[in-house]
């Protein structure tokens, strides 16, 4: 497959590394932004003028950094993190519904935030999902935002994929985690016992562009490695790649002030999550151990 890609949101950290990706395939790239630059509409211009000519698949990375530390979770803080995901996944599905050469594929993001914390439970991309709090209601009006008409289906598969903490050496956790871990402060949140999914960034462009390309794919895809690990053992084997200690745990508590309880849960708690559809579908992780892709991230600072 080639032609162009549109990229909604797709300035950020995950963006970054899908341009570059769909570079490397020959696929040309269209970004809807809020920024100006090259290679960029916004989203009036989307709404207005439509899907770009030759648009082969869409893909939706848009949302406000939940996890920005400056920013305190007030209510209209809270509304602009639904807003920036619900509304553009709309926007989206409606320039899809109304062009008249449909894309092949309509590929989201959304979050294992609809799986609800508990460490004697193990989720898939089969198991029932309900609204519980912020996080979980989040992603099923996310999700839903996906909808196309009936029309649209027949040609456009819809893909949503459900991602957990994205590992990469240039942005998300591991930059907020790299300098306390490379002088020796590093540790686990509280007892460390909670589960964190996770996905290395390379793994995950690599799902978005297999989504793409793969005709039989769609429906939900958990985003997540196949081995998943507690948020200690992560802490462990990002400490042992830099050849540093992690004996110093972070209190729940200072989450809790810092982001606010309800927030601080992306951290404090978590969930076994596997990837059974995203494998039984054909898909093969580069790094399916915490311990390979800590390894890697590292080397390559």
């Amino acid at each position: 497959m080639s032609g162009n890609v549109l990229i909604g949101g797709g300035t950020g950290f995950v963006g970054k590394h899908l341009r570059t990706a769909l570079q490397n395939k020959n696929y040309g790239f269209t970004i809807v932004s809020r920024m100006p630059g090259p290679q960029h509409i916004s989203w009036n211009q989307l709404n207005n003028a439509g899907l770009p000519k030759d648009t082969v698949a869409v893909v939706n990375l848009a949302g406000q950094n939940v996890m920005d530390f400056k920013q305190r979770w007030s209510p209209g803080f809270k509304q602009n993190v639904v807003s920036s995901r619900v509304n553009t996944t709309a926007s989206l599905a409606k320039a899809i519904n109304d062009a008249s050469v449909k894309p092949k594929a309509f590929v989201t993001m959304s979050g294992v935030g609809i799986y609800k914390p508990d460490c004697n439970l193990e989720y898939t991309e089969c198991s029932k999902t309900e609204p519980f709090d912020f996080f979980s209601k989040l992603v099923l009006e996310w999700e839903k935002a996906t909808s196309l008409d009936s029309l649209s289906k027949n040609h456009c598969r819809v893909i949503s994929i459900r991602s957990g903490v994205v590992l990469g050496k240039d942005g998300g956790m591991i930059k907020q985690l790299y300098f306390p871990f490379f002088l020796g402060l590093g540790g686990p949140v509280g007892d460390g016992k909670q589960f964190m999914p996770w996905i290395h960034i390379d793994d995950l462009v690599k799902l978005i562009i297999f989504a793409i390309e793969n005709d039989k794919v769609e429906g939900v895809l958990n985003g997540v490695a196949p081995n998943p690990c507690t948020n200690k053992e992560f802490s462990i084997a990002f400490a042992k790649a830099l050849r540093r200690p992690a004996y110093i745990p972070t209190p729940k508590l200072v989450f809790n002030v810092i982001l606010g309880k309800e927030r601080a849960k992306m951290i404090t708690e978590g969930q076994k999550v596997l990837p059974e559809r995203t494998q039984e579908v054909g898909f093969k992780f580069q790094y399916p151990t915490v311990e390979s892709a800590c390894e890697n991230i590292v080397k390559s600072i």
